[in-house]
């Protein structure tokens, strides 16, 4: 299959449709229904806040995954999610994105395996918890456990100069 792109001169340039890759196979392990149980360590001398909720994944185009979410808050408002992720070949890097209805800002990963293939790190820019204004490096770890288990953890800059898991979720299939 192809398209036509037609470029500012009026030429229609034959684009082939990219297919899947393998990196996307790996996505797509990702599909489905799935409830969710997380942790998140907000500081060391508080309790981590537990939370709950719901992730449909879907394919678009069988190059993406949408993922929506639906998870508890402290104060009883549910609070939605989006994240995109799909791999570009030319970068030979996985990209997405991520939102949340409790925040205002847009999370753009890219990422890539280890190497065993079996987790996919995701890098990011966001704001430092020393609330100063500053941006500072995160990584999102996606790890597939089994075709009915995976899960996701929050790591950012330790004072030790190494990463600081802050957040921890499982995401396990709906029967």
């Amino acid at each position: 299959m192809t398209e036509t792109v037609t470029s500012e001169e009026g030429t229609g340039e034959t684009h082939a449709t990219p297919k899947p890759e393998k990196e996307h196979d790996w996505l797509h392990r990702l599909i489905g229904d799935w409830d969710f149980t997380g942790e998140c360590f907000m500081g060391t001398d508080q309790p981590p806040m537990k939370s709950t909720g719901e992730f449909t994944v879907r394919s678009i185009g069988g190059l993406w995954v949408q993922c929506e979410g639906i998870s508890d808050a402290l104060n009883g408002t549910p609070v939605p999610s989006v994240m995109t992720l799909g791999y570009d070949p030319q970068k030979g890097r996985f990209v997405g994105s991520f939102v949340a209805a409790c925040m205002t800002r847009l999370w753009i990963y890219e990422g890539s395996f280890n190497a065993a293939r079996n987790e996919l790190t995701l890098e990011t820019k966001g704001p430092s918890f020393a609330d100063d204004g500053t941006l500072v490096p995160y990584q999102d770890v996606i790890a597939i456990e089994s075709d009915d288990h995976w899960t996701l953890n929050s790591r950012a800059p330790g004072e030790d100069g190494g990463w600081f898991e802050f957040m921890t979720a499982h995401y396990r299939r709906k029967k």
